[in-house]
């Protein structure tokens, strides 16, 4: 168990006793230096509780060698808050103790120069930089787990405005880190510490309630302990039972998860049992479940499927001694260890003979699995993004999937196939259509279980669309979802933009090419271009800017000029684009080629940023004019939309454009229409079946009254063209109840 509290402060040889139990080499001068050094370093500081701040590192090091570590990380406790909080540099601490351990301090160090208005940015940036330092040695998250836990051990002395903050960080933050470490105890005193302060009310009503439940009880622990042992012994198993309530954050958190309340909880207790090899693990677990009947679905085998953390461990409940439900665990020793002490215990800081210092070549899946995790948050994100992602990546539990081939994809719980198939690659994520779940057809947005066998099916014309940001669990899915979109949006507008200024140079007689446009770049401030089109299609650059910076020496139509070429009235000159459309255009100066040639139109749903104007939308046979909105794309009107109006004295943003609709199409486009009726019942029940007939689809509907007698209805519709939206006016028109039915265009 870690050490909780040192009565007083310890002196040098103290310190160099409780290092010594465990590492009888250890570098005794260089503990000294330190002990020291960190002690005139703090001089007369003091923490909030009044007690010299040196007591602080020193907790810190006395934590850390109930964990056992190495002599660095012992030191770097020490002088963790010498670069930060003294006047002592990196390169001193360098000079005095070596590089190694300098890089730890700095590691720990904040940054305190943030130029950053948000708190919150603040703490996402000196995350970012904690996480970097971890990447590199482990060890300084070690450290910082252990001064954070004393930190919260000694919580009550901060002021009351900090308390909270700081106890939801430990929880959002350093108790899940401590978890994905593997660090089992260290982790739960972290949460009970924080829940303590966060839910005082909460923790005191489980504390009592527990309490109350012990003296009732007696000592039932002790008598399933005897009992497990004892039946262990008479079927020849050596083994150690070890057993214990579980603790008030734990319990809490089972009753939010499942709802229930205190008394509806059947395991309170926790029992490991520890044997001496694997072998001795699946025997115990048959001498057991032949003993006690088992809770189905209660078996976990973490022996053969380990937990990303190295945890490894055979889990059963079983209705036990007195009927009571016992959570068991069989383990190794070592197995023990690693659960009790996580990466701590892991030889990748131990040599051949045990003495910690050495470092191997090899890293455990825990540390594998954390670096992998901050190289993926580290991806170009904001402070408030890389804050988000990194709390959800440590604070879910999880679940075991498997790809085809059976490769194990650990993942949050709640995770969904398109969480899996990021994990697997981003590649398969962006182009991820759909998946099989045990080999059955299943919506990417299933839930997945544990032991699942994923396939994801992936097609190289899909990209990943904006709403799985929402959808995916893990940051990693999150990020790559967010980076594939803004990839998307801005081919999207680079494409629109192209075409833009394709039409603006025709329309001016200018050559026009990628060559071309890469001679204004340095007048545009732009260094590719395909960022100028973007722009373009964005309206941040309008057209008359890009053929200026290419051409100098032209000159742009006046505004009234281009604004009569744009509103000709129709007569002489239109032309009927396909037969069985009552669609006409102007042709522009070029011919029907030029014509033909105008941005084409099919649809919400095309390549295009287009939107229709929400004031009555634009069917297929309507003429049509583009408006383009920075930032938007292009909305399209019908060309006897009175909402142009607004757009007369910004001529350069009306956009020739050209339905591109076959006639057996399917799609549908957005219409409003005004419905005059008797005000009766069934009025609109003969509205909306006439509309049903005619297979049109209500998306809007807003009723008002303009007389006692009769009821104004505003109908927005979805219809196939301008014929399919006629023929729904005619058969209003015919019915007794409408006096009128009439198109609106706003």
């Amino acid at each position: 168990m870690l050490r909780r509290t040192v009565p007083a402060m310890m002196r040098q040889y103290e310190l160099v006793e409780r290092v010594r139990r465990y590492n009888p080499q250890t570098d005794e001068a260089l503990l000294d230096r330190a002990y020291v050094y960190a002690m005139r370093a703090h001089g007369a500081q003091v923490r909030a509780s009044g007690d010299p701040y040196f007591s602080h590192p020193l907790e810190v090091a006395a934590i850390l060698t109930d964990l056992k570590l190495d002599d660095a990380t012992i030191v770097a406790a020490l002088l963790h808050d010498t670069i930060e909080d003294t006047d002592a540099t990196k390169a001193e601490i360098e000079r005095l103790f070596g590089k190694q351990i300098a890089d730890l301090v700095e590691g720990l160090t904040k940054i305190k120069k943030l130029d950053l208005v948000s708190k919150q940015a603040k703490q996402a940036e000196n995350l970012r930089k904690l996480l970097l330092a971890i990447a590199d040695d482990v060890r300084v998250l070690l450290v910082k787990l252990a001064d954070r836990l004393h930190n919260m051990r000694t919580l009550k002395y901060v002021p009351p405005e900090k308390r909270d903050r700081v106890a939801q960080e430990t929880l959002d933050i350093y108790a899940p880190l401590a978890a994905r470490m593997g660090m089992h105890d260290m982790r739960e005193e972290l949460e009970d510490l924080a829940f303590r302060q966060l839910m005082p009310e909460a923790y005191e009503s489980i504390t009592s309630r527990v309490e109350e439940l012990r003296e009732r009880n007696g000592p039932l622990v002790q008598e399933i302990e005897r009992e497990l042992k004892e039946e262990l012994e008479r079927r020849g198993m050596k083994a150690e039972v070890k057993g214990r309530e579980k603790k008030p954050h734990s319990i809490w958190g089972k009753m939010e998860r499942k709802a229930i309340a205190f008394e509806q909880l059947s395991d309170l207790y926790g029992f490991r049992v520890i044997v001496d090899g694997v072998e001795d693990c699946y025997r115990t677990l048959g001498i057991v479940h032949t003993k006690w009947p088992l809770v189905p679905g209660r078996f976990k085998d973490y022996i053969s499927t380990p937990k990303p953390n190295d945890y490894r461990s055979l889990h059963t409940t079983v209705i036990g001694p007195r009927r009571q439900r016992v959570e068991l665990q069989v383990r190794t020793r070592d197995m023990d260890e690693i659960a009790e002490y996580g990466i701590a215990a892991h030889a990748l800081y131990k040599d051949a003979s045990g003495a910690p210092g050495a470092m191997l070549s090899t890293e455990s899946s825990a540390y594998a699995w954390l670096r992998k995790t901050i190289e993926n948050l580290s991806q170009g994100l904001s402070p408030e993004e890389f804050l988000e992602h990194t709390k959800l990546e440590l604070f879910h539990d999880q679940v075991f999937c498997f790809t085809p081939k059976g490769r194990l994809i650990a993942l949050p719980r709640k995770a969904t196939p398109i969480d899996f198939a990021y994990a697997v690659h981003t590649d398969v994520g962006n182009t991820a259509v759909g998946c099989k779940i045990n080999g059955n057809i299943a919506p990417l947005v299933s839930e997945l279980k544990n032991g699942d066998e994923v396939e994801i099916i992936t097609s190289k014309a899909q990209t990943p669309p904006g709403a799985w940001e929402t959808i995916a669990v893990t940051g990693k899915a999150r990020a790559a979802v967010r980076r594939a979109t803004r990839a998307a949006v801005r081919a999207q507008y680079a494409g629109l933009g192209r075409k833009i200024a394709e039409r603006a140079f025709a329309r001016a007689g200018k050559a026009f090419s990628d060559e071309v446009v890469t001679k204004g770049m340095s007048r545009l401030a732009r260094t590719a271009v395909e960022d100028v089109f973007a722009a373009v299609g964005r309206g941040e650059i309008k057209t008359d800017d890009l053929i200026r910076a290419v051409y100098p020496d032209w000159t742009a139509p006046r505004p009234e000029d281009r604004l009569a070429a744009n509103r000709a009235p129709q007569g002489e000159g239109w032309f009927e684009l396909k037969k069985g459309h009552n669609l006409k255009f102007k042709i522009p100066e070029g011919g029907e080629e030029a014509f033909v040639a105008a941005l084409p139109i099919r649809g919400i749903n095309s390549d295009l940023p287009v939107r229709f104007s929400p004031q009555g939308g634009a069917v297929p046979g309507d003429r049509i004019v583009g408006i383009l909105t920075p930032g938007e794309g292009i909305t399209i009107y019908p060309i006897q939309s009175k909402a142009l109006q607004h757009f007369e004295d910004a001529p350069e943003r009306w956009l020739d454009v050209r339905w591109d609709v076959d006639e057996l199409s399917t799609g549908r486009f957005p219409a409003r229409i005004r419905v005059t009726a008797i005000n009766e019942p069934g009025t609109l029940g003969q509205v909306a079946t006439i509309i049903g007939e005619r297979n049109g689809n209500i998306e809007g509907l807003e009723m008002r009254s303009r007389s006692p007698d009769f009821t104004e209805m505003l109908i927005d519709l979805d219809v196939f063209d301008l014929r399919h939206l006629n023929g729904i006016l005619t058969d209003l028109r015919g019915r007794p109840v409408v006096s009128s039915a009439e198109r609106v265009n706003g």
